[in-house]
């Protein structure tokens, strides 16, 4: 857990409550303190204050969306309006709250916000390894795959493709094992996750 705020006793109250709950926290007194000293690649909250000297919440959250940081933040400020608010939440901001919030109330969405974050990393992760096992394809079982998440049988492909059906049956079996997938509708669906779709497929077919 972050908590990012110029107002030292703040931080305090919030890094209170936060161990209480049982999260780890490291406070910064202002955004360049934590793009300096951040780390990004683990799971967390921030907990961003708006209006700071320097950069402000809002510019700490674009600058953080540039870096590709993938983690929630929670707003908390005493001086936000609507404006602010819908922009906060345009950007992706687990949620935007007033000063003083219920702790109650705040530690409910830091719950909600990362057991989402949780979720979403997990989901990248996949992503991750179906590409691995992808990039791990020779040319013509790429080909091959295209050809099968198309629906096509294996004597459709080697009519498709000008080769013999048992040489299919081979680039197929070696589909499915490199791809980790024990069933057609698996292979299907793991591919369409990254982007590779039965229409994909059947352009493949016509070329």
């Amino acid at each position: 857990m972050f908590v990012v705020d110029d107002d030292p006793s703040v931080r305090r109250a919030l890094t209170r409550l936060l161990n209480a709950a049982g999260y780890q926290t490291e406070d910064f007194a202002s955004a360049e303190d934590f793009l300096a000293h951040g780390r990004f690649d683990t799971p967390g909250c921030i907990l961003l204050d708006v209006r700071m000297p320097g950069l402000n919440g809002l510019e700490l959250q674009q600058a953080l969306a540039t870096a590709d940081c993938q983690l929630p933040i929670v707003f908390i400020t005493g001086h936000g309006d609507i404006p602010m608010t819908v922009r906060a939440m345009k950007a992706g901001a687990a949620d935007f709250l007033p000063k003083p919030c219920d702790a109650e109330e705040l530690l409910k969405i830091i719950a909600q916000a990362l057991n989402k974050s949780q979720r979403e990393q997990n989901e990248r992760t996949e992503i991750v390894e179906i590409r691995r096992r992808l990039s791990n394809l020779t040319p013509r079982e790429h080909e091959v795959l295209c050809h099968v998440v198309a629906g096509q049988l294996n004597k459709q492909i080697a009519a498709d493709l000008g080769i013999a059906e048992k040489t299919i049956k081979i680039h197929r079996a070696r589909v499915m094992e490199k791809m980790g997938t024990r069933s057609l509708a698996e292979l299907v669906g793991m591919v369409a996750r990254i982007g590779i779709s039965a229409s994909q497929g059947a352009s493949t077919r016509k070329l």
